[in-house]
């Protein structure tokens, strides 16, 4: 079991997408460009495409991230990160913020 140490090791922040592309080699993978303002942007891989048919629909939301992951190769491109989400039972939802929340915000 994991304890609250463990946890407070991950570091998420608010970020916003500004832009996502599909990877065309992948059923699953959508490259995401994330501001977290004066933390810079990162780019990060996730497996969310078959829940955006359209990448572009996912530009402008601002959503929680594990920022301080090392970072991963995935197909060739690099991941900075990973977004935060949940899905069951066919359910599924981005971890969304607020859009008054200032990009690169630290979630506790």
């Amino acid at each position: 079991m994991a304890t609250i140490e463990d946890f407070k090791k991950i570091e998420i922040r608010a970020g916003l997408i500004t832009a996502a592309e599909r990877i065309p080699e992948s059923e699953k993978l959508i490259k995401l460009l994330v501001s977290f303002g004066a933390f810079g942007v990162r780019q990060i891989l996730a497996g969310i495409a078959p829940h955006f048919p359209e990448a572009g629909m996912l530009i402008g939301r601002k959503c929680a991230f594990a920022y301080n992951l090392d970072s991963r190769t995935l197909m060739g491109i690099v991941s900075e990160g990973m977004i935060l989400a949940t899905g069951e039972a066919g359910a599924f939802s981005l971890l969304s913020i607020d859009q008054s929340v200032p990009e690169g915000s630290i979630i506790r």
